[in-house]
């Protein structure tokens, strides 16, 4: 599923985009779920600060 992903996202010339997957801990159970999101390449290490 992420080849494809990546592959429509891929444009000549156009801008180019990074799928952000961060791990997010729960503050009730303590467990782990993890947030997808598809960003712009400059905006990807102001996601993950």
């Amino acid at each position: 599923m992420a080849k494809k992903v990546v592959a429509t996202l891929k444009k000549k010339g156009g801008i180019k985009y990074a799928k952000v997957i961060k791990a997010v801990k729960s503050a009730k159970t303590g467990a782990y779920t993890f947030k997808e999101e598809i960003v712009t390449e400059d905006q990807v290490k102001q996601k993950l600060a």
